[in-house]
């Protein structure tokens, strides 16, 4: 799962008429460099926590005695969290700040860890794995609107789309460490919780960070600290630049105050129902592929495809590669190349042409290493499309399809359809495989893919190169075939 946002937000300050002096190098660009590494801890932290249950379950499994059941339970659980997390964070953000939202999370992360490491048993791990969770879903929705809030516009969409490649990064971190660990220590008992335990260690960097960070001058804006405010741009921004950005900064407080007018009767307007209903689609689409079962079952999938234990956790190394590359690739070469909407539809193309595969390997192929191997590259080459093609464009569509009035409001609930149908995919994923083997799991990826590339096909509209005021227009007035 990724969290980055559009270039299309250079809008901002289009639409509110203003001109800045441009941008000019100095200290103020390295220390927004630093404000963005030290934010980002919390996207590596929602990378290594899901990840890391890949190569921790297995051994998790023997020790706590899971069930099928419950095996899907421990990781489902902290996506539920999650699910409540990207709900709450958001009022967070709005009633303490985005700094101090960020250094709570960083509290919970490191709890939900040390809860998690020590658990003596499964009805002690469930609860801490909620708190995990909830640590995730704040993060997805906090650290985006952070960066995004503090950058220039003309370098918002890449310090923002960091968080996505921190993401990926965690992910990455976390198999390598699986690896290492299980090397070195795959013998001994408890050695899941040597891996979950190295999460401590970024949720400290990102408390010990945040705590010399300043605040959004966005939020201090909205909350009336103007002079605060104008003192965080000086630190960002030349001083001529600063004093310029203070009017187009009490623009956009004014346009997210306005983002928190919408809600639930909205939805009886027919052209916003139809919007909001064609986002959560995607954002459930995003999840229907399945992604995460590979994220967060890719080891156990390699021990079934023919690899030993050792071997599986060791290969699934490549499941972390290979979507780092293709999330650098799609920030800064695809993105503002192609439309939204060709890359989502030939993303989904790919991915279901990948579970085709793999079901057919899975089906004629006997055990054996040939078989494990070819099973290891179909999913690592599904993983690059995802990112290169589906996860990167979705956030950035998801970003941009809604209208002003009720932008907060909807944006959070498709990221909550998006972690509701993570939670329900990730609970039944290990019965699916139990009952139907890989094939069977492969082959229903590939069916529902089949729906899902209809659906983007017949009513996802392709948001990119508009502005948002013009987009916004053009569904009103009843016009979604946008291509």
């Amino acid at each position: 799962m990724s969290h980055a946002t559009s270039p299309s937000e250079k809008s901002d300050s289009e639409s509110g008429g203003f001109t800045l002096p441009p941008l000019r190098p100095g200290p103020h660009q390295r220390r927004l460099d630093v404000i963005a590494l030290v934010a980002t801890f919390g996207g590596l932290l929602f990378g290594y926590d899901t990840g890391v249950i890949n190569g921790a379950l297995e051994p998790m499994k023997n020790e706590l005695h899971l069930t099928t059941t419950l095996e899907g339970l421990v990781t489902a659980t902290l996506l539920a969290g999650a699910a409540l997390g990207a709900l709450v964070g958001g009022k967070m953000n709005d009633q303490l700040g985005r700094r101090r939202t960020l250094t709570i999370i960083a509290v919970l992360f490191f709890v939900g860890t040390i809860g998690g490491v020590f658990a003596p048993n499964v009805e002690v791990m469930l609860p801490f794995r909620v708190i995990l969770g909830f640590a995730v879903g704040a993060a997805s929705v906090s650290v985006p609107v952070y960066l995004a809030e503090l950058s220039p516009t003309e370098r918002r969409g890449t310090l923002s789309g960091r968080n996505e490649l921190a993401i990926v990064v965690g992910q990455l971190l976390a198999f390598v460490m699986n690896a290492i660990i299980f090397s070195l220590w795959g013998e001994y008992h408890g050695v899941w919780r040597i891996m979950l335990a190295v999460a401590a260690l970024p949720a400290v960097a990102l408390f010990v960070g945040m705590l010399r960070m300043p605040e959004s001058p966005r939020w201090l804006i909205s909350q009336g600290r103007h002079d605060d405010a104008l003192a965080v741009l000086t630190q960002v921004r030349t001083e001529d630049r600063a004093r310029a950005e203070m009017a187009e900064v009490e623009h956009l407080a004014q346009e997210e105050a306005e983002t928190q007018t919408g809600g639930w009767t909205d939805l009886a307007v027919p052209w916003i129902r139809r919007i909001v209903l064609t986002a959560c689609g995607l954002a459930a689409a995003q999840q229907l592929t399945g992604v995460n079962t590979i994220q967060y079952y890719g080891t156990q999938l390699l021990t079934q495809a023919g690899f030993s234990a050792q071997s599986a956790i060791i290969a699934n190394i490549a499941n972390g590669v290979l979507p780092v590359i293709g999330s650098a690739i799609c920030l800064f070469y695809l993105i503002d190349r192609v439309s939204r909407r060709s890359i989502l539809l030939w993303g989904f193309v790919a991915t279901t042409t990948c579970h085709g595969f793999i079901a057919l390997a899975a089906t004629l192929m006997a055990p054996s290493v040939g078989r494990a191997y070819v099973i290891l590259i179909l999913c690592a080459i599904f993983l690059f499309f995802m990112q290169l093609m589906l996860n990167v464009p979705m956030w950035v569509c998801l970003s941009e399809i809604f209208p002003l009035r009720m932008r907060g409001f909807a944006m959070g609930l498709s990221v909550t359809v998006l972690w509701l149908v993570n939670t329900a995919i990730t609970f039944l994923f290990p019965s699916i495989v139990a009952a139907s083997g890989l094939q069977g799991a492969f082959l229903m990826f590939f069916l529902i893919g089949l729906l899902l590339i209809a659906f983007v096909w017949k009513f996802l509209p392709n948001t990119g190169g508009r502005s948002l005021e013009q987009l916004e227009e053009e569904f009103a007035a009843g016009n979604f075939n946008l291509r």
